[in-house]
């Protein structure tokens, strides 16, 4: 267990930096807590080596001082510094590090940086269980890793990329976001027309083939609901039940290279989320759409139909976000733009270990009340928990505590948004959440 180290490296005050924006001038600090099984919380020069979990939030050595944006895989994760580099670190037995998978598994946890992108000035990266991304400044997407589910998008039967390859089919379209599934992706382009890639059973990519299926994931729901009532038997039982399902799967359609979305060609898409086997998508004119599996009531509407649906809201969507299994989005009033009625974080889906942060019903949107006037800035989503940073920089959790992953210092789990105070003063810049582990990006 590793506890609190040392709170000298707290950063002063200052305006809230965005991921995507390069400050050349800026030195930060990239911190990580929860499962370190995997080595994605990059603490390989404390004593307790790879596979030891955080309970707080902890400085990741090794990594450049001018990180401007990370993110978060499954069990990964990848840094993007201010002269375009991408670091990487954590599981790799599918590449997706950028490495050789036959490289000693006591390495993993060490950032290093990515090979094959020397020529390539990143912007932003992105991650999925087996899968990294890039975005160069041109806009080109360049990917690396390993998917029998076509996720990698750099054509049919291309199922691995050891080191970064540029994805060719969509060259002359600038890629301004990428998300990324279990075994589907999305790419939203600077003039908002939205391309998707891989495993499309359940419509999570829309009418993006002939004929839609239905995945073999959502004929086990009731298998998941009822297998224990013991929350940790219950996550330890769901997971097995879906990995069965996915293997249940490879024999399923798979769209090998970028498609156009048709159900949003006639609008422009502001914002994308993918979950484990679900989309969300946020248009332009304020419509949320949802598509894919419904297993844990994760798409938030009332209709069963495949494909990409409107998600019924009284509230106006800014940003989501995915979970495994949960959805979360940012949201404003519809009826006011006064000042004080400042955003509230909405969740929906599923609830297991209250990584919703509210009661009500599961499969409805509702808002998180215990966070009302928190005035959140990003949201993000784990396997079974939740995290947000507000306006005044700072960082709250909840749901599944297990290894430390809320960073508050225990394996408790929290019904409600908990504020992590190790980090109250510092200047929080960004918060994401891999499936069990979080990453904190801080001023110095």
């Amino acid at each position: 267990m590793l506890r609190i180290l040392n709170k000298n490296f707290i950063p002063r005050s200052g305006p809230l930096i965005g991921p995507s924006r390069r400050w050349m001038s800026v030195r930060t600090t990239v911190m990580s807590f929860g499962d370190g099984t995997h080595g994605a919380l990059g603490l390989h020069s404390l004593p307790l080596g790879l596979g030891a979990d955080a309970y707080e939030p902890t400085p990741i050595p090794g990594l450049p001082p001018d990180v401007c944006s990370v993110a978060a895989g499954h069990y990964h994760s990848l840094a993007v510094t201010s002269e375009g580099h991408v670091w990487a670190w954590g599981r790799n037995t599918e590449s997706q590090l950028g490495r050789s998978p036959l490289t000693p598994r006591e390495t993993w946890n060490k950032p290093q940086k990515v090979e094959g992108l020397d020529k390539v000035m990143v912007q932003a990266a992105f991650a999925s269980g087996v899968v990294s991304a890039a975005i160069g400044d041109d806009g080109a997407l360049w990917v690396w890793g390993k998917s029998k589910r076509g996720q990698l998008g750099l054509g049919k039967d291309i199922t691995e990329a050891v080191l970064p390859a540029r994805v060719e089919s969509l060259l002359g379209q600038e890629i301004v976001k990428v998300s990324l599934g279990w075994g589907h992706a999305l790419a939203l382009t600077k003039d908002g027309k939205l391309f998707g890639w891989g495993y499309y059973a359940d419509g999570r990519l829309g009418r993006i083939a002939k004929s839609l299926e239905a995945s073999p994931l959502d004929s086990i729901a009731e298998k998941v609901k009822s297998s224990s009532e013991n929350r940790n038997m219950m996550i330890e039982a769901a997971e097995k039940l879906v990995s069965e399902a996915i293997e249940k799967e490879k024999d399923m359609p798979i769209i090998w290279e970028p498609t156009l979305i048709k159900e949003v060609n006639d609008a422009e898409v502001a914002d994308i989320a993918c979950g484990l086997d679900h989309s969300l998508i946020i248009c332009r004119d304020g419509t949320l759409l949802s598509g894919g599996s419904n297993v844990y009531g994760q798409l938030g509407r009332a209709t069963e139909d495949l494909g990409l649906h409107i998600i019924d809201m009284s509230l106006r969507p800014i940003s989501i976000a995915s979970g495994l299994g949960h959805s979360l989005a940012i949201c404003k009033e519809l009826s006011s733009e006064a000042i004080e009625d400042g955003p509230s974080i909405v969740t929906w889906g599923w609830n297991q270990s209250s990584q919703l942060g509210r009661e009500g019903p599961e499969n409805v949107p509702l808002i998180v009340d215990s966070l009302a006037g928190e005035m959140p800035v990003s949201v993000s989503g784990g396997r079974v928990h939740s995290i947000a940073v507000t306006g005044k920089r700072e960082v709250w959790s909840w749901g599944c505590g297990r290894n430390g992953r809320l960073g508050l210092g225990s394996s408790a789990d929290e019904a409600e948004p908990m504020l992590i105070e190790y980090l109250e003063g510092a200047e929080v810049l960004q918060a994401v959440a891999g499936f069990d582990h979080n990453l904190v990006l801080v001023r110095d």
